[in-house]
């Protein structure tokens, strides 16, 4: 396994709907655990792969807590089939844009057909820490970042603290 570049906001790729996957093989598979890796590098809980540069309709997910035996979960193709009425406000935060974080309305719960890490069907219903993870995740195949989801006041005040976080930093994209 390597670990692999993570593009941070304004990166293009980030904006751009990602492709479906045709099939499931030994080098998506390699891909996956890539990414997997890449994330518990850095302290994630979810990673697309257009954060990795790759734009397919790929997800990983590992949302055990401290201390507990990983769960990763690989979603190939992932697809929101069903959203509950029900919201919650949740706190997100994205290796795609360092250090930030904002509240977020969600549905409570998702549906999600996807192919596995075997390229087999599956249909989970994700609640909790998992749908907000989910939903987060799935957003970035379509183009979609967390930020792109609170008012334009409040991701206006969150991108000049990352453009201050970076300058102190000398950290540049």
């Amino acid at each position: 396994m390597a670990q692999l570049k993570l593009y941070e906001y304004p990166h293009p790729i980030l904006k751009k709907k990602a492709e479906k996957v045709d099939k499931v093989d030994d080098a998506l598979r390699k891909l996956l655990d890539d990414m997997l890796e890449t994330m518990y590098a850095d302290n994630g809980c979810g990673l697309a792969a257009p954060q990795v540069g790759v734009s397919k309709r790929l997800v990983v997910i590992d949302i055990a807590g401290e201390g507990e035996e990983p769960r990763p979960m690989y979603l190939v193709n992932p697809e929101i089939v069903w959203a509950s009425e029900e919201k919650e406000i949740s706190e997100e935060g994205c290796l795609s844009v360092p250090g930030q974080r904002a509240e977020v309305e969600r549905p409570a719960s998702v549906r999600i057909k996807y192919l596995d890490y075997n390229g087999e069907a599956q249909e989970i219903l994700a609640e909790d820490f998992l749908a907000v993870a989910a939903q987060h995740e799935i957003d970035h195949l379509d183009g979609v970042l967390y930020i792109d989801r609170i008012s334009r006041l409040k991701r206006q005040m969150l991108l000049k603290k990352l453009e201050k976080a970076r300058k102190e930093s000398g950290s540049k994209i």
